[in-house]
């Protein structure tokens, strides 16, 4: 469950880098009332232990799906 709460929250920050690169716009700091705001500054912070937690996932070993093999096949 915290793995897909952190990919949410980097995929938020990378969607709020996004905008600020094309367009200029800072979508966080938009909804809540500049960057030094409290709330942006908490949303930013989150965002960036998001990304340090999935850092983790590059380094974990995906489980492997086994596949039987069924012998009385045709």
């Amino acid at each position: 469950m915290l793995d897909k709460i952190s990919l949410i929250l980097v995929i938020i920050g990378a969607l709020n880098w996004g905008s600020i690169g094309l367009f200029q716009f800072d979508i966080v700091a938009w909804i809540f009332g500049g960057q030094g705001a409290v709330v942006s500054r908490i949303i930013y912070t989150l965002v960036a232990l998001a990304g340090i937690w999935c850092l983790s996932l590059l380094f974990r070993e995906s489980p492997m799906i086994e596949h039987s093999t069924d012998s009385t096949e045709h």
